[in-house]
């Protein structure tokens, strides 16, 4: 397989000097620990003081791995990355909300995206997450099993319409969506709820893409067992797979309430169940579809040799290949020059509330080991081509 990913002209050919000098710089301050935990500190004091930090946070920060405050600031961005053939996936990144009318808001907000997304074929997904559209104790509390209080049981029932609105939306205008995976012992509500729409809209084709962490050792059995009822059920499956977003909170968790460790042991064992999943959907595409958000090279280059040993064509709609805006670029736009379907991942939403989710980005690549290193070397290689060097 041709390494198509080195290719800098084309990873960083919609940046310009500034964009490019401001990525590093970024990048720079990621690459520090220490700089990354002073930083988050300052920064959610700041927001929490009510200081005058938005403009700064906008400039730099947000500007850089955010699509815009809202829907509409987004279209420039993503007609701009549709004119290299990146698509986008507009994901409203409002976090760690409590109260009914912010679901409500939420279930607003995701409706529109998928009108969005029915108008723009560079918009050929929408997204939500589960805790976007109930708390997330409720989840937890399904989750372990237990009972809930009728105050409870009618909270759930709301969960669930928003859950189905949402779902029949995607499915009545033909567009695909993804709905992320969160922490694992809020998880189990939130997959049964899913394969239900799944069972439900998905009929003849996935519209309805659960979400898959594979530095879950037991994710691959769930897909498997979740095959075996699709089978007996007749329906078809979508998938995103990803590696995982709450390694340090799951490992805390487990140690804190003493029972082993969902995680895998080893980033090489997390790396083996990734690429085993991305091949078991792929041995069964007939009857699947598989979102790869990955910033794994390896993993990328281990799914174009499958695709290409099993006849599948680069532009299948059943195959897409996804990666976070902001982040590896020369994955995305070399992927996308050479035929591939690639969607970026862009969050909008107000400045302070999409704050959570950008201090989850930094602390995420400064703790995935040779990402932000990788992502230096790019961005200094590009910058030398660029003066001649």
């Amino acid at each position: 397989m041709e390494k198509i990913f080195n290719d800098t002209q084309i990873a960083f050919a919609l940046k310009s000097d500034t964009e490019l000098d401001r990525a590093y710089f970024l990048f720079k301050l990621i690459d520090s620990e220490p700089l990354v935990r002073i930083g988050t500190a300052v920064t959610n004091f700041a927001i929490k003081a009510h200081l005058p930090v938005e403009g700064l946070i906008r400039a730099t920060v947000f500007d850089h791995f955010c699509g815009g405050v809202n829907e509409q600031d987004c279209l420039p961005v993503v007609d701009k990355m549709f004119t290299k053939g990146v698509s986008s996936v507009l994901d409203y990144s409002v976090e760690g909300k409590e109260e009914e009318e912010q679901f409500d808001a939420a279930l607003k907000m995701t409706l529109k995206t998928i009108e969005f997304a029915e108008q723009r074929q560079a918009i050929p997904f929408a997204v939500f997450k589960p805790t976007g559209f109930g708390r997330f104790e409720l989840y937890e509390k399904l989750g372990e099993g237990q009972e809930l209080n009728p105050q409870e049981k009618a909270e759930w029932s709301r969960v669930v319409e928003r859950f189905d609105l949402v779902c029949k939306a995607a499915h009545d205008k033909n567009v695909a969506l993804l709905i992320d995976a969160e922490e694992s012992w809020m998880q189990d509500a939130a997959d049964d709820l899913v394969e239900e729409m799944m069972r439900k809209y998905n009929k003849d084709k996935a519209i309805v893409y659960n979400t898959l962490q594979l530095y879950r050792h037991d994710r691959l059995h769930y897909l498997q067992q979740l095959h075996d009822r699709a089978k007996r059920d007749g329906f078809y499956i979508g998938m995103k797979l990803v590696r995982g977003a709450y390694m340090e909170k799951e490992h805390k968790r487990a140690e804190e309430k003493g029972y082993p460790t969902p995680i895998c042991a080893t980033k090489e064992a997390t790396d083996k169940n990734y690429d085993s999943g991305i091949a078991y959907m792929l041995d069964h595409i007939d009857s699947m579809a598989v979102f790869a958000g990955t910033h794994n090279e390896e993993s990328s280059y281990k799914l174009m040799e499958l695709m290409q040993q099993k006849g599948i064509a680069k532009n299948d709609e059943r195959v897409w290949f996804g990666q976070l805006y902001g982040m590896s670029d020369n994955i995305s736009y070399n992927l996308a020059a050479d035929g591939y379907n690639v969607a970026k991942y862009l969050p909008f939403g107000p400045v302070r509330d999409v704050m959570p989710y950008l201090i989850r980005r930094a602390e995420e690549n400064t703790s995935v080991a040779g990402q932000t290193s990788r992502e230096l070397t790019l961005l200094k290689t590009e910058r030398n081509r660029r003066k001649g060097k």
